[in-house]
């Protein structure tokens, strides 16, 4: 798998709010109504990246959870990292809806 050309990549977040580029990975801060809202979040990304064999960075800070998505094997972002971003994204929206 090889990494996803910036174009291609801007062309994504049109359909990706919020998230945008930082230090060559996909980054993305989700504001929860609460501590425990932002852990069911992380884990079902968690559950997510299992079945997709994808690890993202996720850190919790009280009701904000920073997604970070890169693959380091490749040495940037490829279709996982902006499928992923989708996923946690359609999650997201579903939980709050």
């Amino acid at each position: 798998m090889s990494t996803v050309p910036d174009g291609e990549i801007q062309a994504a977040l049109a359909s990706l709010p919020g998230w945008a580029v930082e230090g060559g990975a996909l980054v993305k801060q989700f504001a929860l109504p609460s501590f425990v809202a932002a852990v069911e979040l992380v884990n079902a990304v968690a559950a997510m990246a299992e079945e997709a064999n994808h690890h993202p960075d996720l850190d919790v800070r009280y009701d904000k959870v920073r997604v970070a998505l890169v693959t380091h094997s490749e040495g940037g972002i490829t279709e996982k990292d902006l499928q992923m971003a989708q996923d946690i994204e359609t999650e997201h929206l579903r939980r709050t809806a």
